[in-house]
């Protein structure tokens, strides 16, 4: 069986906090149609929970995908959460959330076309790795 080849780029978003809430940092991986990276990021973002986490990640991931004309984008998560949310398949409850959810949605209509979907942790390791870093370099810097 052949691989379909890319016809555009890939953005994988991971957020995480040691402690729910605690520590909180981003990462994500911006891949371009021939599966190289564009641009990988991860920063910390101080106290907050890990729904809050993934929105930053999936946030910044976002404005680096404008920024480099990233279209069409599919967005790949391990928050099904976050990734319900943003399709309209559930609600965003949480009033923490709504801000983020609606800056979130504001960012990815700068883009012609956003796909999303939902992987298993471990299918997401980059982006997981990036916010590990970025929470021990702000645990060395404290």
């Amino acid at each position: 069986m052949t691989p379909h080849p890319r016809t555009g780029y890939t953005l994988r978003c991971d957020g995480g906090s040691r402690g729910n809430p605690g520590p909180a940092a981003y990462g994500f991986v911006l891949s371009g149609p021939d599966g190289r990276e564009v641009e990988a990021r991860g920063g910390y973002i101080g106290v907050a929970t890990n729904n809050v986490a993934e929105y930053r990640a999936l946030i910044e991931g976002l404005r680096a995908a404008v920024e480099h004309g990233a279209s069409p984008l599919e967005v790949v998560m391990d928050s099904e959460l976050v990734i319900r949310q943003m399709t309209g398949q559930y609600k965003v409850k949480h009033a923490g959330l709504r801000l983020l959810h609606l800056e979130a949605k504001a960012v990815a209509a700068k883009l012609d076309r956003v796909t999303w979907g939902s992987v298993a942790r471990e299918h997401n390791h980059h982006a997981d790795a990036l916010v590990n870093e970025a929470l021990d370099r702000a645990a060395e810097e404290r």
